[in-house]
């Protein structure tokens, strides 16, 4: 798979929102079943996510819930990063 008009791998997304520090990294928690998108169980690093799409993180001894609202073409500073999803926790 590959990054489209209208989507991104998720790992990358995971990358550039600064989820994780590496790819390398994303690419092991999401193949450790540690990432769901949608409500559904992902392990799959190359799985195209899209704005709107729900992802929820569980890592570090943390559980994050996001919407993605932009896919990012690098992986820039922290304020940059967070234009990329809505945290769903803070409305909790």
């Amino acid at each position: 798979m590959t990054d489209g008009p209208d989507g991104i791998r998720l790992d990358k997304w995971l990358f550039f929102a600064r989820v994780f520090k590496s790819r390398a990294i994303a690419v092991e928690r999401i193949e450790a079943g540690g990432v769901r998108v949608n409500d559904q169980p992902c392990n799959k690093p190359g799985k195209l996510v899209r704005p709107g799409d729900r992802v929820v993180v569980s890592a570090f001894g943390h559980v994050r819930a996001m919407e993605i609202t932009g896919l990012g073409q690098r992986r820039g500073p922290a304020t940059e990063a967070q234009a990329l999803y809505h945290d769903l926790d803070a409305e909790a």
